[in-house]
Order: C-alpha cells, then structure tokens, then sequence
C-alpha cells in the first residue's frame, strides 16, 4: 500500500535536518571559506617584505622608491654626483613593507632592516644616515607635508591589519556555528563586521596614503629625481582580503533572518529545503518497498489507448 509522500517526516533525524537546512550549511561554510581566504592575504600583507632571503617577500611591497639618479639632469654633473652617492652608501631603491623597508642595487634586493612595531618610513632619515653622515637635507614642501601624513597614517594601518588578521581567524573557526540558529548568527555578524571592518579601513588607508606620497614625490621630480612605483601585489593581496571579508559579513547578516536554521526547523518556524520533504522527487510514492513509480496516465492515439 502507497504512502502519501507529504506524511511530516522526523524532525529530529539528523539526515533530515542537514537536507532541510542544507542552504544555510552552504552559506556559513561558504562564508568560512571567505574569512579563511581574507586570512591567508592578510598574512602575505603582514610579511610582504619582511625578508630578503625569502624567494617571494621581497616582491611584495607597499611603495618603491628609486633613487637611481636621485640629482636631476639638469644639475650640472649630475652623473658623477649619482655615481659618487651609490660609493658612499646610498641604495638604488628602497621599497616599504609594514613592519620594515628593503633597499638593494639594481633589481635584486639586498637587506632589509629590522622589523619594528607600529613601523614608518622615512626616506629622510634613511638617506641622512646613509649618505650624508648626519647633515640635514631640504626636501620640498609637499614631500614633508606627506611624511608627516604617512607617519601617522602607518601607526593606524599597522594596528588595523593586524587587528583584521586576529578577527579573521575566529570568524573563520566560528561560522559554522550559524547554522544551529539565527540567534547565534547575531554575535557572529558582530564580529564578522569589525573583521571586515577593519580590514577594509586598513585597505582603504593603506591604498590613499601611498598614491598621496607617490604624488607628492612625482610632483617634486624636478628638485629631486624620485620615481616612485606602488606594489600591485600588495595593492591585489589587501583589496582581495577585504573583499572577502565583506562578502563573508554579509553572508551573515543575511542569516539573522534567511535560510531556516536547525532549531527553525525543529520548531516548524521554517521548513527549510522542500527537497527534504520529499526526497525522492515529484511523482513518486514511498511504499514499504521505497520508492515506486507513480503509474503513468494512458494516453489515447489514433482513437486507441497507450
């Protein structure tokens, strides 16, 4: 004897309540998936340039600073002032990463100072102590308008990047736990948004503060020859880490109220999947054999039934 496939299945067995809530499962894995994704880049953001040993590090890199033929051309014997300040220890570029900076000569990377907490970096500084042995240099305006920015800016991207990468790792671990109930998808959107949140602030402050500097450099080419050039990987790793994490905050602010939850489920607030009412697709019955075919309708052709 057939059974109506629409009886209320059991609530409580588990291999109902994971096709019921089966949507909801995809989305908070989905969104671990993200927050592990924006972890992974962050980290690279974190050690960009850290080493000079390391094979891929020292190409990853905020901003890069050529000093080639820091005198301009049309100084007059340019040319042997530029030779004479790579003899006395002025590096061709310097490149900026967040807890240190790496110079080399040509395209190869050479050293790279120490890493420092809450790191700035003033090519200033570096190339009084490199090349004039303590004697001051005169720099244009804007290029010291836009140290005194970077200086300050740094200490807040250091401190946001490295706050997103303590948050994305707990988002990440701790998404799953959306699925139980929509409840618990309130904390977990919290702290999501301060993950992305400081990510993307971190990003944001990152990506304006070196095209200012680059800017401001480029603008005085003709005081001081500085080409500047921006660190695309570095730019890729921080847009594509707080992408995720967007993503994955809202994946979880929709959860507070889409995609029915286990205890949805448990308390028929929300079926959930239809599927998982009727597992065995449309036209068919449960019989105590499983499932049978629904017999098909005859058909009539030419005046006779097939």
């Amino acid at each position: 004897m057939a059974i109506d496939n629409t009886a209320p299945p059991d609530i409580l067995n588990t291999k109902f309540l994971v096709q019921a809530t089966r949507t909801r499962r995809i989305f908070a894995f989905l969104s671990s998936f993200l927050f592990l994704l924006a972890l992974i880049f962050l980290i690279l953001v974190e050690i960009g340039s850290l080493s000079a040993r390391r094979p891929v590090l020292p190409s990853i890199y905020f901003i890069k600073l050529d000093l080639t033929n820091v005198i301009p051309r049309s100084v007059p014997n340019s040319i042997l002032i530029n030779s004479i300040a790579r003899t006395l220890g002025l590096h061709d570029f310097y490149q900026v990463g967040l807890w240190n900076y790496c110079d080399g000569y040509g395209n190869e990377v050479t050293s790279c100072s120490k890493p420092q907490k809450m790191f700035w970096f003033n090519p200033v500084e570096i190339i009084v102590s490199e090349l004039l042995a303590g004697a001051t240099i005169a720099l244009p305006v804007n290029i010291t308008n836009a140290l005194t920015l970077v200086r300050v800016a740094s200490h807040w991207m250091f401190a946001l990047f490295l706050t997103g990468a303590c948050l994305a790792l707990p988002s990440a671990l701790l998404a799953p736990l959306s699925i139980s109930s929509r409840w618990a998808s309130l904390p977990l959107t919290i702290l999501t948004f301060l993950t992305a949140l400081t990510t993307t602030v971190a990003t944001v402050i990152a990506t304006a503060m070196f095209l200012i500097f680059r800017k401001a450099i480029q603008s005085a080419v003709d005081s001081v020859n500085i080409q500047a050039e921006i660190g695309i990987k570095m730019f890729v790793f921080m847009w594509i880490a707080s992408g995720a994490a967007i993503l994955a905050w809202l994946i979880h602010l929709a959860q507070c109220c889409c995609c029915a939850s286990t205890r949805d489920v448990r308390t028929g607030r929300r079926k959930g999947r239809r599927k998982a009412y009727n597992p065995f697709g449309r036209g068919t019955q449960v019989g105590a054999t499983g499932a049978e075919e629904k017999p098909r309708a005859r058909r009539r052709w030419m005046g006779k039934t097939v």
